[in-house]
């Protein structure tokens, strides 16, 4: 292989060396391996992940997985980056390395200890949460060392009893995780569990708040037993702790995030959902529509087309004033996915009430559905707007196509 320096369309040479021999990139986290090789961590990774058991450059089998950090190229890269950054290069961050696994058993060891004093236990757990937070890689390591399994037996140890900062610590770290089925199963089979887990939606603190919020959202989505959900999402208080947590009067992104995903979560249960609005989901869901990002945005508009299915739900939206502005607004504005939502949501408004069909009108539907037809957008979402513009085909004005026969023969899909 050449040792000389490669031309960049940006006018900048990279040195050879300063390269991936798997990416060919600039190195941002150079790793050695055991056959003295240096790569990019996320390339030998990746590289490792597929399959691959040989050292890509030498062809010589890796008898040892272990990525040590090559700190002296990594300085090196870095001074060459700040020398060119005349040249548009930003300097490399240093990269904050993995978690060491005799580290992790250790700590999940102290935790676990129950002859081990109380503050030593809760000391190991912060420890452990801190580098939980810190990357993916490092939850990868924390996963693989059995640390579910001893969260869970911390957390509900003694469900009758008042939480104590180690329970809330254990459950702060599962809250990062994704459970498997028999996890989530270990807690959804039990009514005292999920009860501990529903009173701590009611918690002083929002961050416990949150964090049972997360997990509650968890064990819905990590089960496939119909019956168990039903009785999660009957248990009482549910509804009413999640809404609350979409109602903190504190902008909170992680609060807001976490609160619509198990409200969904919940959501998908036909059986309950007069329960969400009920406890106020409807005000919340229109109140932090705004607030939303967009993949929760989406979450959020999929839960009022799944409120809106159900008769108390299709009365409380219809009621709010900002309900049916806001769905047309949002018409090919967030997402295709978004939309369709939206559309659908529409649809069972207009099609309960003539009121809502007329503030539809007002707030221009006619020309968001026609620009939708006409679009990229999903074959669902032109279906619901077909069917929508037949359904408000009476209250157009009239010097507008509502006299037309463009839609007349469309072909439309029941929803």
């Amino acid at each position: 292989m050449p040792g000389s320096l490669e031309p960049l369309d940006i006018g900048v040479q990279i040195p050879y060396h300063f390269r991936c021999p798997i990416s060919l990139e600039l190195m941002s986290d150079p790793v050695t391996v055991c056959t003295g090789q240096t790569y990019d961590r996320s390339s030998i990774e990746a590289w490792v992940a597929t399959g691959n058991t040989t050292c890509p450059v030498t062809r010589v089998p890796l008898t040892d997985f272990t990525l040590i950090p090559n700190h002296t190229l990594r300085r090196l890269i870095q001074d060459w980056c700040v020398a060119n950054r005349s040249f548009g290069i930003e300097r490399i961050p240093t990269p904050k390395q993995p978690a060491d696994p005799m580290l992790v058993r250790t700590l999940l060891n102290q935790a676990s200890s129950g002859s081990g004093p109380f503050s030593f236990r809760v000391s190991a757990l912060r420890r452990l949460r801190g580098l939980a937070r810190d990357s993916d890689k490092n939850r990868s390591v924390i996963a693989a060392n059995n640390a579910r399994e001893i969260l869970l037996s911390i957390v509900f140890a003694d469900v009758s009893s008042e939480p104590s900062e180690l329970n809330l610590e254990s459950l702060a770290i599962l809250s990062m995780f994704t459970l498997s089925e028999p996890e989530c199963l270990y807690v959804a089979s039990d009514a005292d569990r999920v009860r501990y887990l529903v009173n701590l939606l009611f918690h002083s603190s929002i961050d416990v708040r949150v964090n049972s919020a997360a997990m509650i959202e968890i064990v819905v989505a990590g089960i496939r037993s119909p019956e168990l959900r039903v009785q999660i999402s009957s248990a009482d208080g549910v509804f009413e702790g999640i809404v609350g947590i979409l109602n903190y009067p504190l902008l909170y992104s992680r609060a807001l995030k976490i609160g619509i995903k198990a409200l969904f979560a919940l959501c998908l249960v036909k059986q309950h959902r007069q329960k969400a609005v009920a406890a106020g989901a409807v005000e919340a869901l229109i109140d932090k529509l705004a607030e939303f990002e967009k993949c929760d945005a989406e979450r959020a508009l999929a839960t009022v087309e799944l409120l809106c299915r159900i008769p108390s739900g299709c009365a409380a939206f219809a009621s709010h004033a900002l309900t049916v502005p806001l769905l047309v607004k949002i018409i090919l504005k967030i997402s295709d996915r978004a939309t369709e939502y939206a559309a659908g949501a529409l649809l069972s408004l207009c099609s309960a009430s003539e009121r809502a069909q007329q503030e539809a009108v007002a707030a221009g539907v006619l020309t968001q559905l026609l620009l939708l037809v006409q679009s990229d957008c999903t074959e669902r979402a032109k279906r619901k707007a077909q069917m929508l513009l037949k359904l408000l085909r009476n209250s157009w004005p009239h010097d507008s196509l509502a006299n037309s026969d463009d839609y007349a023969g469309s072909d439309v899909v029941p929803f």
